[in-house]
């Protein structure tokens, strides 16, 4: 029989052996909570950041500017009279040329983008110029024989007006309108072109959106993440362009150097050169938790701190081009739209998917792409992927980064196995839009691209990648470790690797059960032993 002296004694022996078991847990425990909250509450290091308070000219006092401008070249002409080098810059741009060097797989170096590329929105330009070239940096681009070369097409003004009452025609190959005209509901107006003339300067954020936004047909349609709501926004939408916090502008880290603005977007670029970048302020070792810090090596900085994109406005997220073509009883337009006024359904595009408050996707992106090539073969036993984002783990230059999917299904040529890029916009009788016959779309748009037409066409699956680098979220809004490190993991299509927390291999979790229960056990005889003497 045990006195109370020895019964006491054996309970605290207990007691240690058990916190000496618990405390690991406790502390593992409290380390991952810590480690979540310094998350939340971890300023960033800004570094490397200034805004640009240059004082620029009041071109109000320039004599060129008083002048009576009849037409937008004679602005251009009078502005290349003071910036007598900045057309020889601006016409080697890719905001003027619309291409870039591409190398194919074969090794061959071509030149590719907005002008010859295919996407799943609006499909291509050729043979539809005057409606796409509307966000064209120029005048008069209406098909193949615009002189690139002709500084007198240069329009300065789409960029440094600041009066925010210029406006492009939207099918009118980039010129504003000469007298009033409708499109749409809307009604455009001739601009003031001295008035504009000597109220220039920098780009603001309504320059850069006038074609960034608004790509594809509408509001936020492309990106998910450029959105009119960004000229006027809060911290809720955006940190960085909050009108209640830094307040910056698209250029502020979009940086300038004769004409060539930095950033790449991937449905259209393939190299990792020229890009803008988080770390250029942030540095690559942006928090006090080194943990997190860690992270950076894999993870992308927007993985984290963009949860959600298309916030304040939705986007299109499936486009059907195969569903065109129906109108009402009495022959009329068909529009369908949804309860928060989204169409969904247009007689001469088809149908629509949009989303609001997108959860991205995720994908390793080493900053380099590959993309499909006008008259490339397809699988069409196979989802088509129009760009596709390169990277994986093993990849030293991949991280994990967000990317908005826009999925939809658009012509191909059935017997050619190629993509087709038809004639939609036109009051011609070939073009869809005036007369809906997809084989004399199909016909007139190959033929214009300089690309075979069997005759024959159907519909098939594609899919582009958009990165998502805007709406980055108030910090307190951030991603925390359960996101990722959870079996209902954000990260669950990257399977490439092994994820803490969300992954489980059959082995270990066995051989970690067996080891505890062998402690647990060595632990209770251990005590039974000792109590027992």
């Amino acid at each position: 029989m045990l006195t109370v002296k020895e019964s006491q004694k054996n309970f605290i022996k207990l007691l240690i052996l058990f916190i000496a078991i618990i405390t690991p847990w406790v502390i593992g425990f409290l380390y991952v909570e810590n480690t979540q909250n310094q998350q939340k509450a971890d300023q960033v290091k800004l570094v490397n950041y200034k805004k640009n308070t240059t004082i620029r000219a009041d071109h109000s006092k320039f004599e060129i500017l008083q002048q009576h401008f009849e037409t937008p070249q004679d602005v251009t002409r009078a502005c290349l009279s003071c910036h007598n080098l900045t057309d020889k810059d601006f016409m080697h741009t890719t905001h003027w040329k619309w291409t870039r060097d591409y190398v194919t797989d074969a090794g061959d170096t071509v030149q590719f983008g907005k002008k010859n590329a295919i996407n799943n929105f609006c499909i291509g330009i050729s043979s539809n110029e005057p409606r796409c070239t509307s966000c064209h940096a120029g005048y008069g681009w209406k098909d193949h024989n615009f002189d690139f070369s002709d500084p007198d097409n240069i329009d300065c003004l789409v960029c440094h007006d600041q009066t925010g009452t210029y406006k492009k025609f939207p099918a009118g190959a980039g010129y504003p309108v000469k007298e009033a005209k409708k499109f749409g509901k809307k009604t455009f107006y001739p601009p003031d072109f001295n008035k504009i003339a000597q109220n220039v300067g920098p780009p603001k954020r309504e320059n850069c959106g006038t074609c960034h936004y608004t790509g594809g047909g509408g509001n936020n349609v492309k990106h998910g993440d450029l959105a009119l709501e960004l000229n006027h926004t809060t911290k809720e939408i955006d940190v960085h362009m909050a009108a209640d916090g830094p307040d910056m502008t698209c250029v502020d880290c979009h940086k300038t150097s004769a004409h060539v603005i930095t950033g790449k977007m991937y449905s259209v670029s393939s190299m990792d050169i020229n890009r803008v970048t988080c770390e250029q302020c942030h540095t690559g070792q942006p928090h006090k938790n080194t943990i997190i810090n860690r992270h950076t090596k894999k993870v992308a900085c927007e993985t984290c701190h963009i949860p959600e994109f298309a916030k304040g406005t939705a986007t299109k997220m499936h486009w059907d081009w195969s569903t065109a073509g129906k109108f009402n009883d009495d022959g009329s337009v068909l529009i369908k739209k949804d309860s928060a006024g989204n169409m969904i359904y247009h007689s001469f595009k088809g149908s629509f998917v949009w989303e609001e408050n997108v959860k991205p996707e995720y994908v390793w992106f080493n900053g380099t792409a590959k993309h499909y090539l006008p008259g490339q073969k397809i699988d069409t036993s196979q989802v088509v992927q129009i760009n596709t984002l390169l990277g994986n783990y093993s990849d030293k230059k991949a991280k994990i980064t967000p990317v908005k999917v826009h999925r939809g299904r658009q012509i191909y040529d059935s017997k050619n196995n190629i993509l087709i890029i038809p004639h939609l916009f036109g009051k011609d009788s070939t073009a869809y839009w005036k007369n809906f016959d997809w084989n004399l779309a199909a016909e007139t748009g190959m033929k214009s691209a300089n690309l075979p037409y069997s005759g024959e066409y159907g519909f098939v699956k594609t899919e582009m990648f958009w990165p998502v680098n805007h709406m980055v979220a108030p910090m307190d809004k951030s991603l925390t470790c359960k996101d990722c490190h959870a079996r209902e993991s954000r990260l669950n299509e990257l399977t490439d690797f092994y994820l803490p927390g969300r992954d489980k291999s059959s082995f270990l979790d066995w051989l970690g059960i067996a080891l505890m229960a062998f402690a647990f056990v060595g632990v209770l005889i251990h005590a039974v032993l000792r109590i027992s003497k």
